[in-house]
């Protein structure tokens, strides 16, 4: 029997760490390892193409299948797979772990993050 397994994606999870003299907030950035995502590209024919450009016209690039049990937050924040680091757009989509047979219960999409592409390729 075949079996499904994702690829480890990097999270970056940007979070406020003070602020500075000027009252700013002050980021810093962790990178998270997630094991076992899987990561399709969006369909870009028929309808589907209104279903991945949002309102402020980001498109989506890839969709990637969050493992069961994932307690990361996803909104926001940046992930680099295939070499790439990619911006997670919208919020992500999350059913019922008890309701679905596989292994993943949760779907965000990602667009490029412009000028944060590294040099290697899928």
């Amino acid at each position: 029997m075949l079996q499904l397994k994702g690829i480890t994606v990097t999270l970056i999870q940007r979070t406020q760490t003070g602020l500075d003299p000027f009252h700013d907030p002050i980021y810093a950035d962790e990178e998270v390892d997630v094991d076992n995502v899987l990561v399709a590209p969006v369909v870009t024919g028929g309808s589907e193409v209104l279903d991945n450009v949002t309102t402020e016209g980001r498109k989506a690039v890839y969709q990637l299948a969050i493992p069961k049990g994932d307690t990361h937050t996803w909104e926001g924040q940046r992930v680099r797979f295939f070499g790439t680091v990619w911006r997670v757009i919208g919020k992500p989509s999350m059913g019922i772990e008890e309701l679905i047979p596989l292994a993943w219960n949760k779907i965000v999409k990602v667009e490029a993050a412009n000028g944060e592409e590294s040099k290697s390729n899928p």
